[in-house]
């Protein structure tokens, strides 16, 4: 696959036109830096483009276009340890890009284990069998908060990592996602609520002298 990188990028190891040596030098650089990361980084990168867009292959042309974006603007990595959150932000923006232009929004079950501490009420949330109320609960969220809770609660992105990855401060990262807990849990009340109501509306009302009908008067 990372051939096919390769040819999406559009290099070989020569490069040929009026490139001079320094040129060609600072895009092999790039070319075997990317590849690396691809190597790396591609199956998570898969998972969240997967689960935002809710098709295969779509996810997997967009995750070739995430490395392609990445190899473009390489000059806009600052420090090397900075790679993984660098390479969520441009995912998270080819997505977005996608999501805007087809309108739509959707997400596949989480799977998965946390990492580090205990997991948060939303991680085991996600983490158990996703349910329709809970599909249709994430559907009524901000698609920037579902994102937030995508790569803190599945992909397990620390802070600072997410801040970077939505290009905002690690105070406004944090009050994003606590946005976002908030609105699923309060999605989720109204999507239960409304299964309960359905349910209630769904039974047949008890006939009289049906014990479920209370005492006779």
């Amino acid at each position: 696959m990372v051939g096919a990188l390769d040819t999406r990028i559009g290099i070989g190891r020569g490069f040929g036109g009026g490139a001079s040596m320094s040129d060609v030098w600072r895009q092999d650089a790039a070319a075997g830096f990317v590849e690396e990361l691809f190597a790396a980084h591609q199956n998570e990168i898969y998972a969240y483009l997967i689960r935002m867009l809710r098709d295969p292959e779509l996810a997997a042309d967009l995750t070739q276009d995430a490395f392609v974006k990445a190899y473009r603007n390489y000059n806009t990595l600052e420090k090397a340890e900075n790679a993984r959150a660098w390479l969520y932000q441009i995912a998270h923006r080819v997505a977005l890009d996608h999501i805007r232009r087809q309108k739509i929004v959707r997400f596949l079950p989480w799977t998965g284990e946390s990492r580090g501490a205990a997991p948060s009420t939303e991680r085991l949330v996600m983490d158990a069998h996703l349910s329709g109320d809970l599909q249709r609960a994430l559907e009524r969220i901000p698609e920037r908060q579902r994102a937030a809770l995508l790569m803190a609660e599945l992909h397990d992105l620390t802070g600072l990592e997410l801040a970077a990855a939505l290009g905002v401060s690690h105070v406004a990262a944090r009050a994003l996602l606590t946005r976002a807990r908030e609105s699923l849990r309060q999605a989720l009340a109204a999507e239960r609520a409304a299964e309960a109501d359905a349910d209630a509306t769904a039974r047949p009302p008890a006939r009289r002298g049906d014990p479920r009908s209370g005492p006779a008067r």
